[in-house]
């Protein structure tokens, strides 16, 4: 009953507050549903103890204080959660910059040994090349070497034969003969 008088008074104090006067506006001041909310609170309560509301009103203040509870302790639970796995997201962000670095360090290694390793090779095919090209012009000059001493070979036969008689060929056998001997007598 008493706040029902305090909003009665409340109204009166907030309708003066505005202009001076009393509101007799029905629909403004709405009297028709207040007093068929007091007359519904009035006949149901009745039969309300006061005790079975105050253990209706404690038993709801316990769950709802429980719920509150059970949510604090999820919030803490959340947030702890929450803090590990943003200290894993941490670790795997400097794992990965870590990886990162060392894969950007790991290429350039890679980068450089194959530009050694490739230069090393054009290197070896250069220095192939070359002793091919010397090997090929030490054939060619042999071969040059030999047809000229084939060719010379075949002019000093012919000149030879031309040249020689039976006397002239006796006489060379002979000293070349003597020549083998005297080698022979200075190795012995």
């Amino acid at each position: 009953m008493k706040n029902i008088t305090d909003s009665f008074v409340s109204l009166v104090r907030w309708s003066f507050a505005g202009s001076f006067g009393f509101n007799t506006d029905i629909l403004a001041t709405n009297p028709i549903n207040l007093s068929v909310v007091l007359g519904v609170l009035i006949f149901f309560g009745k039969g309300v103890r006061a005790s079975c509301l105050s253990d209706l009103l404690d038993n709801r203040k316990r769950k709802i204080l429980n719920t509150i509870q059970n949510s604090e302790e999820l919030q803490g639970g959340a947030i702890q959660r929450l803090e590990k796995a943003r200290a894993r997201l941490r670790k795997v962000e400097r794992e990965a910059d870590q990886f990162r670095v060392n894969g950007y360090s790991k290429i350039e290694r890679e980068k450089l040994n194959l530009i050694k390793s490739t230069y090393k090779t054009l290197e070896e095919f250069e220095n192939y090349k070359n002793e091919t090209i010397h090997f090929d012009h030490q054939r060619a000059v042999q071969q040059v070497r030999q047809q000229v001493f084939q060719q010379v070979l075949k002019g000093a036969r012919g000149t030879l034969n031309s040249s020689l008689n039976k006397e002239l060929h006796l006489r060379t056998i002979s000293e070349n003969i003597d020549t083998f001997e005297a080698m022979a007598e200075i190795t012995d």
